[in-house]
């Protein structure tokens, strides 16, 4: 039976050789490439996920070496507190015998500087005294219009005056 379809009528000789044709390119796919295309998928597949694995136990490393590091470090920054601190309570150890130091040195100059200046005082007196005598005897002598010099000296009056006040 012939179909009359126009110019689509099929031709069965070249028909037969296209499928088989089809056939042997479907086996040979299926046979020979697939297989390789599916190792090689699952070859590619293994590397990538062991490239994985192997990045995740690189991570897993990098954070235990991380917290490690962080903890040296704030091991660090503890010494380091401690050292500050022990430097400042050295330090205000320090300080507080300096001013001690300073304190009995200030106190021993303040008691020199005052027995020194209580000497100096009765000298400045004993002079003053004297000068003040001389003075006086002198003054009264011009006052009374004669020279009074050796009344006071036989008399005393001016260590007397002194005396009482």
């Amino acid at each position: 039976m012939k179909l009359d379809i126009g110019p689509l009528q099929p031709d069965l000789p070249a028909m037969l050789f296209g499928l088989a044709l089809f056939a042997v390119i479907t086996i040979v796919l299926g046979r020979v490439l697939f297989p390789r295309l599916e190792r090689t998928l699952a070859d590619r597949h293994d590397a990538i996920e062991g490239r994985l694995d192997y990045s995740e136990g690189l991570q897993a490393e990098a954070r235990e070496i991380f917290a490690e590091y962080r903890r040296v470090l704030n091991e660090a920054h503890h010494e380091a507190a401690r050292i500050r601190q022990g430097a400042a309570e050295e330090g205000a150890a320090l300080v507080a015998a300096a001013r001690a130091e300073g304190l009995a040195e200030r106190e021993a100059l303040v008691t020199a500087a005052r027995a020194t200046l209580a000497v100096d005082r009765e000298l400045a007196e004993l002079e003053l005294r004297a000068d003040v005598g001389m003075l006086a005897v002198e003054l009264a002598g011009r006052v009374v219009g004669e020279p009074l010099g050796e009344f006071a000296d036989r008399r005393d009056s001016v260590e007397r005056f002194f005396a009482e006040h």
